[in-house]
């Protein structure tokens, strides 16, 4: 949305005596603090005893691997825009410079508070527990005769001291690899320094029997070993160096890690091959430029300066860490056999009408279906585009793919969909951060089954999560669409909670058409029949219906509006919701990560609450409720209120209108978020948040247990 149509709504504002300066830069919270907030929340999953042990080790792993993708994303970027000098401010008002200095100022207590909890707290209970992370220098003799024999068989032949001296250049470190800056004593030639990278090839935590057992695995190999007895790989590899470097004196080995940045530019216009241009991007990725050095405290001060110094690093990029380096590794801990100390797993539902084995199109042409995943099952998904496949009035399938994952079954069926002879067009979006990889071997696997492959549009990011098949029927063509806010990944979907939409409505049909056209062939199209589609007029359209329900507000003082999403950073969509409040519209927002909007500030957002549910699963569903003045409007898609979806990225919103569904989703769904008062969180005007408490007498509502044990009760009025 343009600042001309903009300050058209101010003027509005102030025709109803509003006068406070939406552009304050105090009206907003920076983007990368609201976003270590959201990390902090995380974290506190982990500390909370509520929670299954393991599952409390797997916040601490998401919580690790969120900061070091934050570094490598959004740390570097600041740097890059630091290093130009940027002249744009963001709406806060926040120099690069002071953003960086924020950001470790409140990262440092966030990182203690983890190696406390890890520390402190969970490797104290897994060991009572019987899952042990033993130190080396613990080991029992057996163990250590099968550890030696293990790092002289599998591990040394991976490895390659790498010397860093006049006569050595310093060598590549890649980016998040464990390394050890190994300092020897050479009688010839004194102290020298090396840098050993652990290998990634194997398990960081690898598993070690006990010391009775130890003996048989001599022959068995430590892959056979059962236990659930674990010992860091790098300690393996320290404690053996004297193999890797006979006839020196090893005196110590110190753990350090490199962040990089990994968002290099790709120059798509200039592309000849943008998936030969995407691949050559990943290469790079794991040598960009240093923006984080992480070392272990007892490294001496010689050896940091020598690190520092070749990495040309300033001391604020330098974090000294009391434990261990990678974090995130111990998601390995999630392979452990222990279902007492794990979430209760539970049979996913499926809608009533697909369970009769009835053609899917056959349900759908009586009636739109939703579903809510993982509470539903993700089968009806893979199941619509396996009869898509099979069946032989299928004409053609379209499809956009994001992060599909490994081995997947939608993939599967749009080969087998090529080879019955039907026409497939499938969007494989390479440029989707830290899939990449997958994805240029799933378009190469589709192109040579025959599937007509398009790689993206260029400068943008199709994040659309739509499936179009065209079906001949005896009355005609007819279109089956289904569209969703999470991904076609049948692994995710039982982690992240999404929602999806089966219909057959002419209208939705027609403008997914004119979508797929426009994303595989030239088209300017705009104007959708019922979509909301960025980054076109979806921005304008989303702040038109806030500016709806102000109006509507002033005829019945009813106004209110429900919105949630994953993250709320656009300015101009803030100012519509300050607007909006400033004229009394009652709104909920919930947020799952970033807000940049202030709640609770006098004279501007008194009538606005923003919460964040942090549980069991990741909320991803984006759900747009417009009360409006009682004729209600439900969106949901794929689109989040960010720059980068409304300006940057394909988008999709589309409405529910079937009338049993809309009171399901805003009833059984929506209205169940809103009311957690157990996993939620409140923000407050300075942007800390605080969790939400029952009140006397009111019943506690944990809304993702309360979804598992009713779900499908949404499909009930189906």
């Amino acid at each position: 949305m343009g600042k001309k149509k903009d300050e058209k709504n101010e003027k509005k504002s102030k025709g109803r005596d509003v006068t406070v300066d939406l552009e304050d830069p105090s009206l907003y919270v920076n983007r990368e603090l609201s976003f270590l907030r959201y990390n902090k929340r995380v974290l506190e999953e982990a500390l909370d005893e509520s929670h299954p042990l393991l599952e409390r080790i797997k916040f601490l792993a998401i919580a690790a691997d969120l900061l070091d993708e934050f570094f490598m994303i959004r740390v570097s970027g600041l740097r890059r825009q630091l290093a130009v000098g940027a002249l744009k401010a963001p709406p806060d008002g926040m120099t690069p410079a002071e953003q960086l200095a924020a950001i470790r100022r409140q990262l440092l207590p966030q990182l203690a508070r983890q190696y406390e909890c890890w520390h402190e707290d969970l490797l104290p209970k897994l060991n009572r527990a019987g899952v042990k992370i033993l130190r080396y220098q613990d080991l029992k003799r057996k163990q250590c005769k099968l550890m030696r024999t293990y790092f002289r068989e599998e591990i040394f032949p991976a490895l390659t001291p790498l010397a860093f001296d006049p006569g050595h250049p310093f060598p590549l470190i890649s980016n998040l690899s464990i390394n050890l800056a190994v300092v020897v004593d050479d009688v010839r030639h004194g102290r020298r320094f090396a840098r050993l990278k652990v290998p990634n090839t194997f398990p960081r935590l690898l598993r070690i029997p006990s010391e009775e057992t130890a003996d048989e695995y001599q022959s068995l190999g430590l892959a056979q070993a059962m236990s659930n007895n674990f010992v860091w790989l790098e300690e393996v590899v320290s404690a053996n160096l004297d193999i890797l470097f006979p006839g020196v004196e090893v005196e110590a080995a110190y753990p350090f890690r490199v962040t990089r940045d990994a968002d290099p530019e790709i120059e798509e216009d200039e592309a000849s091959d943008l998936l030969v241009a995407i691949e050559e991007s990943v290469r790079k990725r794991h040598f960009g430029s240093a923006v984080r050095l992480e070392i272990d405290e007892t490294m001496p001060q010689q050896v940091r300066d020598i690190l520092i110094s070749n990495l040309g690093l300033a001391p604020y990029q330098v974090y000294t860490v009391d434990g261990r380096l990678g974090m995130a590794d111990v998601m390995e801990l999630m392979d452990v056999n222990r279902p007492d100390l794990k979430d209760r797993p539970f049979q996913p539902s499926v809608p009533p009408p697909l369970s009769t084995g009835e053609s899917i199109f056959s349900v759908v042409r009586r009636h739109n279906i939703l579903v809510y995943h993982p509470y539903d099952s993700f089968d009806p998904v893979i199941r619509f585009v396996r009869e898509a496949a099979q069946d032989p009035e299928v004409l053609a399938i379209k499809q956009t793919l994001y992060r599909v994952g490994p081995d997947s079954p939608i993939v599967a069926a749009l080969m087998a969909a090529r080879e019955n002879g039907k026409q497939v067009a499938v969007l494989v979006e390479l440029k989707a951060r830290f899939d990449e990889e997958n994805n240029i071997v799933w378009a190469r696997s589709l192109e040579e089954a025959g599937v007509h492959v398009v790689y993206g549009l260029v400068g943008l990011k199709t994040h659309a999560k739509i499936c179009l098949v065209v079906r001949h029927e005896r009355e005609g063509i007819r279109r089956y669409v289904h569209m969703a806010t999470g991904n076609y990944n049948d692994v995710t979907a039982r982690l992240y909670a999404d929602l999806g939409y089966f219909t057959c409505d002419p209208d939705i049909g027609a403008d997914l058409s004119d979508l797929f056209n426009a994303l595989t062939g030239y088209s300017r199209k705009d104007q959708y029949r019922k979509l909301l589609v960025a980054p076109g007029k979806m921005q304008e359209q989303l702040i038109a219906r806030i500016e709806r329900e102000i109006e509507q507000h002033e005829k019945n003082g009813d106004g209110y509006i429900a919105l949630k999403m994953n993250a709320l950073v656009d300015k101009y969509c803030i100012r519509a919701l300050y607007r909006a409040s400033q004229a009394g519209v009652k709104i909920d927002l919930q947020p799952r990560g970033i807000c940049c909007l202030r709640p609770g500030v006098p004279g501007v957002s008194e009538n606005i609450e923003v919460t964040s549910i942090v549980g069991r699963f990741l909320e991803h569903a984006r759900i747009y409720y417009f009360r409006n003045g009682g004729d209600e409007e439900i969106l949901t898609g794929s689109a989040d209120l960010m720059p980068r979806n409304l300006y940057r990225r394909v988008e999709t919103l589309f409405p529910v209108e079937d009338p049993a569904l809309k009171t399901a989703l805003r009833d059984q769904i929506l209205k169940i978020h809103l009311k957690d008062n157990m996993k939620t969180r409140r923000m407050l005007s300075d942007g800390s948040y605080e969790r939400v408490q029952p009140q006397e007498g009111e019943p506690t509502i944990n809304s993702q247990s309360w979804l598992i044990e009713h779900r499908g009760v949404w499909h009930s009025e189906e």
